[in-house]
Order: C-alpha cells, then sequence, then structure tokens
C-alpha cells in the first residue's frame, strides 16, 4: 500500500532529502547496503492484496470472514472491539499505583502539565507510528521492522523477549491479587487485626502495622534478603495457576476469545474507579488530600529527574516498544483513522490515570487524617499522664479539654504545640497533615499495603476490598492478553506452523510462562519481581523505541511514511509529525535512554526488603550474582537486534541476489481475516521493479 502503482508500472523514485544522503556518503560501503535495502518496495496498498476488501463490513471483519482459511488474517468485528482492547492494554495497574505516586512526589498539578507536555510531544507521535506501521503492514512487530528491512527484524524478537519477561511477573501481581481478592469475603478481614498467639499480639505485627504484617508474612512469608531462597508459597502456587488458567482460556482462540472478555475487564474497572471516587469524597480528609494533588510546585521542573520519571511514566503508560500496539493495530482495515485513536487511546489513558489519581488521594487523605487524628489522642495521652506524674507549669497546659483527646480539632492542637510543645517533658511530636501524605507509596506497597488499610477502617470493609481487588484483577487481565498478544501475533506471523498451530502455541506459552514463573512464588519471589519490573523493561524497551524511530524517520524516510500514511488514510497527517519523529522523539527517547543509563551505573542498584526482626522495609544492596542476573536480562533482551543485523549481513553476503529477489525473502504468513500478499513476490513474478515512494 502507500505509494504504489495501481497500473503495475514502475513509481517514480523520490530522492531522499540532502542532509540524510549526505550522511551516507560519509560511509560510502555503508551507505550503499543500507540505501539498496530502503529503495525496496512502499508498504502495501490495499488494490495489491488479494481480495482483502470483500471480507469487511464496514470495514472491519464479520463473524463469517473470521472463520476462513488459514490465508487470511483476523479482524475485529467492530471498533468498540478494537478500542477496548488497546485500552485495556494501556490502562494497567500502573494507572493506578505509579502515576499518583509520581505525582504526588513531583509537584503535584505541575507533573502532570509536564506529564500532558511529554505526552503531546512524545507519546502520541510515537503511539501514532506504531499504530499507522502495524495497520498499514498487518503484521505482528516482527513482521513489521523485517518488512521495512530485515536487518531489522531483532527489533520485533527484543520486544517479544521483553513482552515475555513481563507476562512472567505481571502475572505473579495478578495472582497476589486473586489471593488478596480470596481474603476478602470475610468479616473482619484478615489484615485488620494483628493476630495473638496465647493472647500475646505477634511482635511483628505490633512493631509494624497489621496490613504490612499479613502483606509480608501471610501473603509473601518473606525472607529477610534475596539470599534467603525459602521454599514455594504454596497459595501464591495455586493463584498463578489461576491466574494463567485465566489467561490461557481468554486468549484461547486469539482475539475473537479475549476481546469478549475485554467487554467486562475493560470496562469494569472504571465502574469501580466511580465508586470508590463517591465514596472517598464523602470521607473525612478526603478533600485535603486532593488539594494536595494539585497544590502546583512549579519548581520541579528544574529537576532533570523528574523530567525523566514523567518521560518514563508517558513511555510505559501508552506501552510503547511492547509490540502489543502494533499487533493490535495489525487486525485494523487500511482505511481506518489510526491519527484519530491514538488521541483519543492517548487522553483516556491520561484521563484514567487522573481518576485514580483523585480516588488514591481521596482514600489516603481520610487515612492520612485517621493517622493523625491517632497522633493526637496518642500525644495528648501522655501529655495528661505527665501533668499528673510530674511536675508541669500550669502555664504550659493547652486550654482546651486535654482529657478527652477525641473532641481536641487538629489545628487547635498543632497551634498549641507550635508554642510551647517543646517545653513539656516526654516525646510529644507534631501531627502534621502534610508530611503524613508526603510519605508516598506506590507499588505492591500502595495497593496491598496502604489502600487495604484505608479500606479496614470504612464500614463494609469486605465489600470494598472484594471490589478493589477485583479491579486490580481485571486492569492486569487486559494488559496481560496485550502482552501475550505482542509475543503470538508476531511469531505466528513469522513462522507458518506457528500459524497453523496457534492455540498450541497460546497453550504451551502459558505453561512455560508457569513454570518460570514459580520462581517468583518463593518466599524470595518478591524481590526478583522487583528486579524484573525495573530492569528487564526499562532500559530494553527504550533502545527498542529508539531503534523504531530512528528507522521510520531516517531509514525508511519520515516523508516515505507520511506518503504511505496519506494513502491509506485518503489524507496527509501534519508535516509536524516528520520533524517530531526526526528531531524531537528521537532526542527525547536518546535522552531518556542516556539518564536511565547513567542512574543505573551512578549507584550500586538496591531493592526493598523486609527485616523480620525490625518489622520495618529497608533498602539492600544486590549481591553480586543477583547482579549477573539482573544484566543478563538486558543484555539477553537487546540481544536479538545485533543477532539479526549480522545474520542478514552474513546471509546477503553469502547469497548476493538482485534487489527483485533481495526484497523477495520475507514471505509474509497471515492468520485469520484480512489477506495480505507479498509485494516483492508480486512485482517479481510481473517482472516489475518496485521503486522508493
Amino acid at each position: 500500500m502507500l505509494g504504489g502503482d495501481e497500473s503495475g508500472e514502475a513509481a517514480a523514485t523520490l530522492p531522499l532529502d540532502f542532509g540524510f544522503e549526505d550522511v551516507w556518503r560519509t560511509f560510502p560501503r555503508v551507505s550503499t547496503v543500507w540505501y539498496q535495502e530502503m529503495e525496496k518496495q512502499p508498504l502495501p496498498t490495499d488494490d495489491e492484496k488479494t481480495d482483502a476488501g470483500e471480507s469487511e463490513v464496514n470495514g472491519y471483519a464479520g463473524e463469517e470472514s473470521q472463520q476462513g482459511s488459514s490465508s487470511t488474517r483476523a479482524g475485529w468485528n467492530s471498533k468498540i472491539e478494537y478500542f477496548l482492547a488497546q485500552v485495556g492494554f494501556s490502562v494497567g495497574l500502573g494507572n493506578v499505583w505509579r502515576f499518583p505516586y509520581l505525582c504526588h512526589q513531583n509537584g503535584g498539578g505541575a507533573f502532570l502539565l509536564l506529564y500532558v507536555l511529554l505526552m503531546l510531544l512524545v507519546g502520541i507521535p510515537l503511539f501514532f507510528l506504531e499504530l499507522a506501521a502495524g495497520q498499514a503492514i498487518r503484521q505482528g512487530s516482527i513482521g513489521v521492522w523485517k518488512y521495512i528491512s530485515p536487518r531489522l527484524a531483532g527489533i520485533g524478537y527484543s520486544s517479544c523477549v521483553v513482552c515475555f519477561f513481563v507476562a512472567l511477573y505481571y502475572n505473579v501481581i495478578l495472582a497476589w491479587s486473586l489471593f488478596y481478592l480470596g481474603n476478602s469475603f470475610q468479616h473482619p478481614l484478615p489484615w485488620e487485626q494483628c493476630p495473638e498467639h496465647g493472647n500475646v499480639t505477634v511482635k511483628e505485627c505490633e512493631k509494624s502495622s497489621p496490613t504490612s504484617y499479613f502483606w509480608y508474612r501471610k501473603a509473601l512469608d518473606i525472607t529477610d534478603s534475596i539470599d534467603e531462597t525459602g521454599s514455594f508459597n504454596i497459595y501464591i502456587v495455586c493463584c498463578l495457576l489461576a491466574a494463567w488458567t485465566v489467561v490461557c482460556l481468554g486468549m484461547f482462540k486469539g482475539i475473537k476469545s479475549s476481546v469478549k472478555v475485554m467487554y467486562f475487564s475493560s470496562i469494569f474497572p472504571y465502574v469501580v474507579l466511580f465508586c470508590f471516587l463517591v465514596r472517598g469524597l464523602m470521607l473525612d480528609g478526603a478533600l485535603e488530600g486532593i488539594s494536595h494533588m494539585f497544590y502546583p510546585k512549579l519548581e520541579i521542573w528544574a529537576d532533570v529527574q523528574v523530567w525523566r520519571q514523567a518521560a518514563t511514566q508517558v513511555f510505559f503508560a501508552l506501552g510503547l516498544g511492547f509490540g502489543s500496539i502494533i499487533a493490535y493495530s495489525s487486525y485494523n482495515p487500511k482505511n481506518n483513522n489510526c491519527h484519530r485513536d491514538a488521541f483519543t487511546v492517548s487522553f483516556i489513558n491520561f484521563l484514567t490515570s487522573v481518576l485514580a489519581t483523585l480516588v488514591v488521594f481521596a482514600v489516603l487523605g481520610f487515612r492520612a487524617k485517621n493517622k493523625v487524628i491517632e497522633c493526637v489522642v496518642s500525644n495528648l495521652k501522655e501529655l495528661s499522664e505527665q501533668f499528673h506524674s510530674v511536675y508541669v507549669d500550669q502555664r504550659l497546659m493547652p486550654a482546651f479539654n486535654y482529657s478527652d483527646p477525641k473532641s481536641v480539632a487538629l489545628e487547635d492542637y498543632r497551634s498549641w504545640f507550635k508554642q510551647y510543645g517543646r517545653f513539656v517533658p516526654g516525646n510529644l511530636t507534631d501531627c502534621d497533615l502534610e508530611k503524613e501524605m508526603q510519605k508516598g507509596v506506590e507499588g505492591t506497597g500502595l495497593a496491598f499495603i496502604a489502600f487495604t488499610e484505608a479500606m479496614s477502617l470504612l464500614p463494609g470493609s469486605p465489600f470494598w476490598s472484594a471490589l478493589f481487588f477485583l479491579m486490580l484483577l481485571n486492569l492486569g487481565l487486559s494488559t496481560m492478553f496485550g502482552t501475550m498478544e505482542g509475543i503470538l501475533a508476531p511469531l505466528s506471523d513469522r513462522f507458518k506452523t506457528l500459524a497453523n498451530n496457534k492455540t498450541k502455541l497460546t497453550i504451551f506459552s502459558c505453561i512455560v510462562g508457569f513454570v518460570i514463573g514459580l520462581l517468583f512464588t518463593q518466599r524470595c519471589g518478591n524481590y526478583f519481581v522487583t528486579m524484573f519490573d525495573d530492569y528487564s523493561a526499562t532500559l530494553p524497551l527504550i533502545i527498542v523505541v529508539v531503534f523504531e524511530t530512528f528507522s521510520v524517520s531516517w531509514l525508511y524516510g519520515a516523508d516515505r511514511f507520511l506518503d504511505d500514511i496519506e494513502a491509506m488514510l485518503g489524507w496527509r497527517p501534519s508535516v509536524v509529525y516528520k520533524y517530531l519523529w526526526k528531531y524531537i522523539c528521537l532526542l527525547a527517547m536518546l535522552g531518556l535512554l542516556l539518564a536511565t543509563t547513567i542512574r543505573m551505573f551512578i549507584a550500586r542498584p538496591t531493592y526493598m526488603a523486609w527485616n523480620q526482626e525490625k518489622a520495618s522495609e529497608e533498602y539492600l544492596e544486590y549481591p553480586g550474582w543477583a547482579l549477573a542476573v539482573l544484566a543478563s536480562l538486558i543484555v539477553f533482551a537487546m540481544m536479538p537486534v545485533p543477532v539479526a543485523l549480522i545474520h542478514a549481513l552474513l546471509q546477503d553476503r553469502r547469497n548476493p541476489r538482485s534487489r527483485d529477489t533481495e526484497i523477495g525473502q520475507y514471505s509474509i504468513v497471515s492468520t485469520v481475516d484480512t489477506p495480505m500478499t507479498d509485494m516483492s513476490e508480486l512485482d517479481h513474478k510481473n517482472g516489475v521493479a518496485t521503486s522508493v515512494s
């Protein structure tokens, strides 16, 4: 598509822009190889495909066409299905437990403005690039980048490897959610109070909190460090098996089965978030929490680390580089408005993050208010004891009724403490709501400790707990479907044998994922989840997107790509995208890559551990063997890129071929609904050499 000549005659060759060609003259040997490679045919036009339009109804595949032969490719039944899948993948657990924390720690409203800026300049253009590439070539990530150049096939394989790493630990989080969901159907909740052994409260729980104790000791039964492996946690093993079973059943028939689950899993979280928002706004302290969120601190814009965190969040929130965006868009008809989709999905994602942040701040504001009230009560009880046991100057005593602590307003206590607190003997403290709100928590700490503690304070706590963990389960499930599609679709497109046995491939992948995932069900498993979450995806995905952006905007050519999109959509996107892809996005991703790499090497990597004796969290450095595992994850994820490049160069050296036969080496394998034929083969048969669009 995209610029092909319908008459079958060779299209006129368009020269590359002067600056890019001038660069290649500096490297004559390399430029010749790459120029010949990039000079192949434009992306396939719809007319050149094999009667794809006959199987489409209003641009989307009908039920009958989805049951076609194995030589056709699956398609969405409706635009709603596609949106549910794309939104379900991009809106995940990070929107609930990562974005609120970043907003909390980095200036509230100022961070929101910075996030929107980066989303508009970097996130949406790259999201649009992946949507357009997938929709145009109608292949998974391997097929898309190999179609652009066989030397770039490694980008798609790296995306598959990263998706597999993410799927391994992401499903463990779903297993934890299942465990908590199962424990929510009892009253009182098992994490509301500390357990007692022989009328004596368990020391570890007494030193920490009921929710922390239940998470670290009952759910994880965690060791003190990653060096201590411990036995398997049978409850988490069973929950992990259940999680992989649900994923396997949902992916059993590809997008036809997974999208049916998404009708619930993609919509239900919004219902729960709105319920929590309404309930949260009715809580004492909710308004203080929300005002803390929106209070802008513009000075944070001068902090480079804040820019890095905002860019990273934009990057992961949209799911760039995973290959799932490409896979989902590859099932679209060629005239689908992917430009509008890019903006729609991105802003739904952002608004979901804001909604989740409102909910989190409202509920955590309620939790913080309760903690400072407990602080006031505790301090006034101590003040009363001091007054009766030791001499305290009467002039230092407060004017309010300190003998009834619960009747004392927080503002009255703080006003008295600031004036006289330091002169009163004892260990009285200032009960500061602002400081309590600043004790931000993220990730599992937010979901399984802070939020569960807040819910235990609500009337009908089992109901709210079950609702919350069912929401987490559905958020994670939609993302898992997208992640698995980012693995299965590219492999099925690339290898005909796998395409003919996709159900077996799905089952086999889930079995392998469960077996390897047992690593995370050991007592030290949470530390490996942290390792995978922090290092297995971040750096490799940034590198993948750098290669994607460079290959499309410079190697293939941003102008050519816009020509292709114009032929596909019937109108040409703004030339602004050319400069965003070639300069702004590429420089931003290179800057993020540099900042992330420097941060990794400045200080030795650490992880959050639980010390059973102290009953508190502490940061520990990874041991040497763990650093080796960490490094191997990054290297293994990136290895396909240079391997594919070297393999392609060796193939070229062993089998010198004409341009026509070279571009015909890749035969596209489709799966179920929109047929597609390799254009190089058609041109070769017709004796026509395709040219640069």
